[in-house]
């Protein structure tokens, strides 16, 4: 039973969605601010977390920023606005997806299924090797090695954490170096068909992957931006 942590201090919020997320079969913690909840999350990590952005003693943000230190673990926020700069700002800090208030209980189910799906899914026909190691789920591309099985990502045999979201943009960009892939593709890629997200939030996704490269790598410019057409994997 994947478990799912709830953070919000709106009392209606946890009492509706912790009820409709346990009528779907999850199991629900629910905490009324951040503090609480990065205490909850740190003692007993979940599946997939849904956080509230305003929030009183830690903010979502703050909470995000803090988990990351130490997890890669899906999150969806929530939050009470319609505003663009704390989507932006929250995609590049890692969320996964965002849900504005007032939302359909039916949306967010579905948002949080697409997720745990991606957090989980194993390629067709990768497999093991007897002896344990990664075999067809392995992408190899110069520098790049990339485990599906294992959610792993080297560079120079370097780690480089990435959310389940970065992941899988990368993979599809780097199964074919040299092919230009536009942000359509790339959102089918990484998203379920049920769930929207605009051009925004693959750009982001894309300016977050640089960095995190970058961070081993000064030199990194395997990912080249195709204006008006979309992103490619540089051929090696």
């Amino acid at each position: 039973m994947p478990k799912i942590a709830l953070v919000d201090d709106d009392q209606n919020i946890l009492a509706s969605v912790s009820m409709t997320l346990q009528a779907e079969g999850y199991h629900v913690s629910t905490y009324t601010d951040g503090a609480s909840g990065l205490e909850g999350l740190s003692a007993d990590l979940p599946d997939l977390a849904i956080l509230d952005i305003k929030m009183p003693r830690m903010d979502g943000m703050e909470l995000l920023r803090r988990l990351r230190q130490k997890s890669d673990l899906p999150v969806i926020f929530l939050t009470s606005k319609d505003d663009e700069i704390d989507e932006l700002f929250g995609l590049k800090m890692g969320a996964d997806d965002f849900i504005t208030k007032p939302f359909s209980q039916r949306l967010l189910v579905e948002r949080v299924k697409a997720i745990l799906r991606r957090a989980h899914a194993k390629p067709e026909g990768a497999s093991a090797t007897q002896d344990g190691t990664p075999s067809k789920s392995v992408l190899e591309r110069g520098r790049l090695a990339m485990d599906q099985e294992r959610h792993t990502c080297t560079w120079d045999a370097k780690n480089v954490t990435l959310t389940v979201t970065e992941f899988l943009i990368l993979f599809a960009l780097a199964q074919r170096p040299g092919v230009v892939k536009s942000r359509d593709s790339l959102m089918d890629a990484a998203y379920d068909d049920q769930v929207y997200v605009d051009d925004r939030t693959i750009d982001s996704h894309i300016k977050r992957l640089r960095k995190k490269f970058r961070v081993v790598d000064k030199e990194f410019d395997m990912i080249e931006t195709l204006y008006g057409v979309g992103y490619r994997f540089k051929e090696q």
